[in-house]
């Protein structure tokens, strides 16, 4: 389904513009963090959290004394953005310099989770930071997940931005004996650190070995 509306519609560049599920979907499941974008009481705010996809549907959490979810669970308008750097692209002048990059931006009205759903909506976004570890770990008590918000936004207009290739100069600057190209860039995990009061006697697990 398209997602493309007059208000995701990418005026800059607009060649640069997706807006089909499939590529939406693709960028949303290669982010761990994203910015919440919303107006309250008249102050714009922007936080970051961590979230999940399901489907057509995205999860946030957080605490249930937060401003934001608290804010955002009463249907207001948001805006959800991710963004994804792949590499810096060095032209030979500072205008035609850029950066190669994934970026989503999705609007709409959230609201909080039924009941039955918000440890589905929790496995979810752990498994999206990290697959496989919440089959491992303790699962929330009554009091943590009464103390727990979790709203459901759905991807029903949005749109994508990508950047890729090197720089493209003005003709005549080609001629400059100026370096000029791409520095990749990429998110990696280094070699994991044990808790300080962890046994020697617990390995790493297979999944954590992944993710390296």
């Amino acid at each position: 389904m398209p997602l493309k509306s007059p208000r995701t519609t990418v005026k800059r560049l607009p060649k640069r513009g997706r807006y089909d599920a499939e590529t939406v979907h693709a960028i949303l499941d290669s982010a761990f963090i994203c910015h919440v974008g919303f107006v309250a009481h008249g102050q714009p705010f922007v936080i970051p959290t961590g979230f999940g996809r399901d489907g057509d549907t995205l999860y946030i959490h957080g605490s249930a004394v937060s401003r934001t979810l608290k804010s955002l669970a009463e249907g207001i308008p948001m805006c959800l953005t991710v963004t994804i750097l792949d590499g810096l692209v060095l032209a030979r002048s500072g205008f035609h310099s850029s950066m190669n990059y994934r970026s989503v931006v999705v609007l709409g009205n959230a609201k909080p989770v039924a009941p039955e759903k918000k440890e589905h909506a929790l496995v979810v976004i752990s498994e999206n930071i990290l697959k496989g570890r919440w089959d491992e770990i303790r699962r929330p008590t009554r009091k943590e997940l009464n103390g727990t918000t979790v709203l459901e936004l759905p991807i029903e207009e949005a749109s994508a931005k990508i950047r890729t290739g090197g720089p493209i100069d003005d003709e005549e600057d080609y001629a400059m004996p100026i370096w000029a190209g791409v520095v990749p860039l990429e998110l990696k995990a280094g070699k994991p650190i044990p808790d300080e009061r962890l046994p020697e006697s617990i390995p790493v697990p297979s999944y954590v070995k992944r993710r390296r």
